[in-house]
């Protein structure tokens, strides 16, 4: 395989023509399976296979290592500046605190000094003034300070107060007071202090500085007092003292805060700690844990003794708010070393990659060389080398298989060992003969030729698709032939599922995107008409609804093929999606010929279909028709007037075609407009409830109320129900729309809650596309959970049509609104399809016998039986009833006689917006006079 190794090496991958110089070939060379040898990687047939010495392994491993020592080194100085930056900082922060304590004992002993001074000072007049002194009137004369954080007074031997700065005394006695008490015991006339206390004179927590005052026999006379404001102590003058859970303090030996600032401006007495410590030394400072403090925050504490009394100075600074900045200096320095560390490892590989590069290159091309070489032979692919065998005139009349791999043998069902040798003409005969010597024979001249085919019977070749690929070399070929038929036969699958509808199998939307373009071309050309009908099954949902979507996908395929049926063999018939058809007319004479397709096509629809389960039904379809080129020349033009013409048909009345005009257009503007301003109205919220109540047949007591939607339009007003209900359902607006008047019920309900109104269950009703297109018991579930109500104060109002069919979602949704204990009522029962099966298996809770009936009560005695009747079923079933339009007494007469439970409509009343509700749930029996 020598000569098919060098030709396959000189090929371009581009696929264009090789040169003549890059296909040399040796003339006759002749190649064997022994030029292949079974080996390790060589160089150029003669190297020997490369590997690295142990001192390149050494010189490798030599840069990880160093890089590893130098991330040591980086990271262990990081650390150590870490540490030294908090050490730092943390003597920083303890100089900070002790500094506070010995600041904040400054300004508790100058509070001390002045509360000696005066205390001192009255004592003294009140001694000269023979006991008979009016601090109150001294105050005025300016003799004794008055402040709002200061005041005294004076009181006797028994605890009652004599005089004091604030005015005459009024009975207050301080007896029992601990400083009082003090007093008494002791012998001396030395300051003590006392409190915190709440002082009976100005209300407020003070500290008391009491001094004692003796008679002639130096015996206990009574107590000079002096009160300070518990917030004199916690302020200062340095606003910035406290800030990020710091505080100072000021304590007593016995651990009693006196006073405390946190920066909070708050006067309320309490301690910062859980226990008072200990202070045994007159100052220092130490790190206290979290769990000593009120806050849980760890502090720093600070103490100094405030100079010849008893009591200490505290200063606590928040360790997290200290080491704040700490914290960013290191992540500084984390960032650093990290930036470092990969430097490092950046610089390890590639330092290792240097050493391998040159060796490496070397390897690899070896490697591939021989991967190639050893390939051809076990290539999946036929490989060919042959040679052109010429007559004496040295015209080619053959050519002969010189070489070849196992693979290309077996496509000609033979052996490698057998096939070496075969002459063309052995293979072929007759004309293919001819076929294949003009193919080899063109390659010789070219120089290149490839392409797909499919396999000729004719050919000797095992495949139905090749590819085929032929290079010249000198006076021979290389050729490769590729069997593709598997490939072929996905790519041919692949195409039929794009182009294909998997219910139907008719063809597409995406096929029609494609083929649409090339019949209006070819219309254009030839000058002929072409069509374009859209079909669309009128009210389709109806069969999902009533009889499953398994039911209705059967009738889907049986109108598939029905239109299929009636059509020429050159037209098509296409399924765009849902129960949207399109069909191409092509080659057309006139228009009459296409109204007389929809016309039949029309026809053939309502034939009845049998299903499998062998009920027969049958469809309307509307038909929307474009002509090319009057309505358009363009794909789009066409789709976009075909379907505003079937639109047309649906509005004039269903089951019928219309064609195209541009007033059409218009018409589905208004649509349009009318679709968006609905769109923009739930948006914003333009709707309100009414409410109009049921009542019991024979009290007239509300039992219930049925909300009912309006939107009110900023320009148009009112707007009611009807003229945007059935929009919204086909526009799937309804979904939105029905979660808002969940929301809006609930919040409704939770105001009148609120008011204290006897409020009565709300029942809401729920389409059928709410229940299949969204999780409706998930959404009541929601509403009533977040506005706090009982599940008993919401009831769903449903069709008929919800009851039907085999949609799983549904009656898992109506199964989970049961769980819930919300009640089910099937709204405007008798006029849809319900049977006595659906009501036993989703045991609804009432029915709202539609208004019809009601209106047949008085009108003849059959409108009364038929009443009766569904009645008698229900009450069989357990269930109640309710008769919807009671419009005048005699029906209200007929239905207390036969028993009927509930009755709703004008006679008892309108429906009411919220705000006059409340009026009839205070009135609650609502019958008018009879």
């Amino acid at each position: 395989m020598r000569d098919l190794l060098v030709t396959m090496t000189t090929m371009r991958g581009d696929g264009l023509k090789p040169s003549d110089a890059e296909l040399t070939f040796a003339e006759g060379a002749q190649a064997t399976t022994s030029d292949v040898s079974p080996a390790g990687p060589h160089v150029r047939g003669d190297a020997s296979p490369v590997s690295l010495t142990w001192r390149q392994h050494v010189a490798v491993m030599l840069w990880p290592l160093l890089c590893f020592i130098a991330i040591l080194t980086i990271w262990g100085v990081t650390q150590s500046k870490i540490s030294d930056e908090e050490q730092a900082l943390t003597e920083r922060v303890h100089a900070e605190a002790q500094a506070r304590a010995k600041a904040y004992a400054n300004h508790v002993s100058r509070s001390i000094e002045q509360a000696d001074q005066v205390s001192r000072a009255i004592r003294y007049a009140w001694s000269f003034s023979g006991r008979d002194l009016q601090l109150a009137e001294q105050t005025q004369r300016g003799l004794v300070p008055n402040t709002d954080r200061l005041h005294a007074a004076v009181f006797d031997r028994k605890g009652d107060m004599v005089t004091s700065t604030v005015g005459k005394p009024m009975g207050i006695n301080v007896s029992g007071q601990e400083w009082f008490q003090a007093q008494q015991r002791q012998a001396d006339d030395r300051l003590t202090i006392g409190g915190p206390v709440l002082s009976p004179l100005v209300n407020k927590r003070v500290v008391v500085f009491s001094r004692r005052v003796e008679g002639p026999e130096h015996e206990f006379d009574g107590v000079v007092a002096v009160a300070l404001d518990v917030s004199s102590f916690a302020s200062l003058d340095d606003e910035g003292i406290v800030s990020g859970n710091a505080f100072v303090s000021v304590l007593r030996k016995d651990g009693t805060t006196l006073a405390i600032n946190d920066g909070s401006n708050s006067q309320n007495m309490y301690s910062a700690f859980v226990v008072p410590p200990e202070f045994s030394s007159v100052d220092g400072v130490q790190r206290m844990p979290a769990s000593d403090f009120i806050d849980q925050t760890e502090r720093i504490v600070a103490w100094h003794r405030v100079a010849d009394q008893s009591l200490i100075s505290v200063a606590g600074l928040s360790v997290k708010s200290s080491l704040v900045s700490h914290e960013a200096i290191a992540r500084d320095y984390f960032g650093f070393a990290v930036a470092g560390s990969l430097g490092c490892m950046l610089a390890a590989v590639c330092g290792t990659l240097y050493f391998y590069r040159a060796t490496h290159r070397r390897r690899v091309e070896d490697e591939v060389t021989s991967a190639f070489r050893l390939a051809t032979d076990n290539a999946h692919e036929g490989l060919y080398i042959v040679q052109a065998l010429y007559n004496h005139e040295g015209t080619v009349i053959d050519f002969t298989y010189v070489d070849c791999n196992e693979s290309g043998a077996a496509l000609y069902g033979q052996t490698k060992d057998t096939f070496i040798g075969t002459r063309l003409s052995k293979l072929y005969g007759g004309d293919y003969f001819k076929t294949a010597m003009d193919l080899f024979q063109r390659t010789l001249e070219h120089g290149f030729h490839e392409d797909q085919v499919r396999v000729s019977p004719d050919s000797a070749v095992r495949a139905t698709w090749i590819n085929r690929r032929l290079v010249r070399y000198g006076e021979g070929l290389a050729i490769t032939l590729r069997d593709i038929s598997h490939a072929k036969q996905q790519e041919q699958d692949l195409s039929w599922l794009a182009n294909s509808d998997a219910l139907t199998t008719l063809p597409n939307r995406h096929w029609l995107m494609h083929y649409l373009p090339e019949a209006l071309e070819r219309a254009r050309q030839s000058g002929r008409n072409l069509a374009l009908l859209f079909v669309d099954l009128d009210d389709f949902k109806n069969i999902n609804d009533t009889l499953g979507h398994a039911a209705g996908d059967k009738l889907l395929q049986a109108s598939a093929l029905r239109l299929k049926s009636i059509m020429r063999p050159h037209d098509n018939v296409v399924r765009l999606g849902g129960d949207e058809f399109t069909v191409i007319l092509e080659d057309l004479d006139s228009e009459r010929m296409v109204s007389r397709v929809a016309d039949r096509l029309i026809q053939a629809l309502m034939e009845p279909f049998d299903l499998s389960d062998g009920s027969t039904h049958s469809i309307r379809a509307s038909v929307g028709i474009s002509l090319f080129p009057q309505d358009g020349d363009s794909v789009e033009t066409l789709l976009k007037h075909a379907d505003v013409a079937m639109y047309a048909a649906k509005a004039a009345g269903k089951g019928r075609y219309e064609y195209y005009q541009p007033r059409l257009s218009a018409n589905l503007m208004d649509r349009l407009s009318r679709e968006q301003a609905l769109r923009r109205a739930i948006d914003k919220d333009e709707f309100l409830l009414h409410y109009q109540p049921r009542v019991d047949t024979f009290s007239g007591e509300i039992r219930s109320m049925e909300a009912l939607v309006r939107w009110m339009n900023p320009e148009k007003g009112m707007i009611p129900p009807n003229d945007f209900i059935p929009l919204a359902e086909e526009t799937g607006l309804i979904l939105k729309l029905g979660q808002l008047v969940i929301d809006k019920v609930c919040a409704q309900l939770a105001e009148w809650q609120a008011q204290g109104l006897p409020v009565v269950p709300v029942s809401i009703n729920v389409s059928p596309r709410q229940f299949s297109e969204s999780s409706v018991d998930r959404q009541l579930a929601d509403a009533v959970n977040r506005h706090q109500l009982d599940h008993s104060l919401i009831e769903v109002e449903l069709t008929e049509s919800c009851m039907m069919g085999e949609e799983v979602s549904v009656n898992a949704q109506l199964a989970a609104i049961e769980a819930l204990g919300i009640k089910l009522l099937v709204d405007d029962f008798g006029t849809g399809y319900s049977c006595l099966s659906q009501l036993q298996r989703l045991e609804v809770d009432a029915l709202k016998v539609d208004r019809a009936f009601t209106a047949r009560l008085c009108a003849s005695r059959e409108g009364e039986a038929l009443f009766m009747a569904i009645l008698s079923m229900a009450h069989v079933l357990g269930l109640s009833v309710v008769a919807e339009g009671v419009e005048t007494v005699e029906e209200l007469r007929v239905l207390q006689a036969l028993s009927c439970n509930e009755v709703q409509g004008y006679f008892i009343s309108r429906p009411v917006p919220a705000a006059n509700v409340p009026a009839l749930l205070e009135k609650r029996f609502l019958f008018p006079t009879l």
